[in-house]
């Protein structure tokens, strides 16, 4: 039997409609932790439908650090002007802009970083692991390890989240798209510092 109570938590926990919490825990069988792990997974079915969507609306948000010595730009958009003044979709700007403050991202995604920026650290990793003595084919998932760890690094979007590092700000955006409807992107950021 679901309880309005198991009802409520997972409310306040994800946003999710009460309708859909429903389902959710009906399919679960009551188990709470089963039914989060559904409207994840529904979110996320949800937010790639959503994905191909314009967004031509949005924020100009900032944040800057209290020590005034880091500070951060950025333009993030949706689909429309109800949802850009929604709490939600301030909150996640918010927490995308501490996110770079803290971790420095240089590109939004891995598939925006150029192949040139890469070489550069291909060969870094290449003189590292050359003198190793270790068989050729270990050499190269070393090095393939090596350049999957360093794009993650300087992508936000794959980046641990600072508030949770089982989330990814991409998962944090999906689950943003998930509540609002919408699709929601990244535009661009800047990050400054003394």
């Amino acid at each position: 039997m679901i309880s309005i109570d198991q009802i409520k938590q997972l409310r306040e926990e994800t946003g999710v409609s009460p309708v859909e919490i429903k389902k959710a825990l009906e399919q679960a069988g009551g188990d709470i932790e089963r039914a989060k792990e559904l409207l994840r997974v529904w979110g996320k079915k949800i937010s790639d439908k959503k994905m191909a969507r314009e967004t031509s609306q949005g924020v100009i948000d900032y944040y800057i650090h209290p020590n005034l010595k880091t500070g951060v730009l950025l333009d993030i958009r949706c689909e429309t002007d109800f949802v850009a003044k929604s709490p939600e979709f301030k909150n996640l700007a918010h927490e995308i802009c501490l996110q770079i403050a803290a971790l420095k991202p240089l590109f939004i995604s891995e598939d925006l970083i150029p192949e040139e920026f890469l070489d550069g650290e291909i060969k870094i990793y290449q003189e590292q692991i050359a003198n190793s003595g270790k068989p050729e084919n270990l050499v190269a998932q070393i090095l393939e390890g090596k350049i999957k760890k360093y794009k993650e690094s300087v992508s936000l979007l794959s980046q641990s989240w600072i508030k949770d590092d089982a989330k990814t700000i991409k998962h944090l955006t999906e689950d943003t798209i998930s509540k609002v409807g919408e699709n929601i992107e990244i535009k661009k950021f800047a990050r400054f510092e003394i």
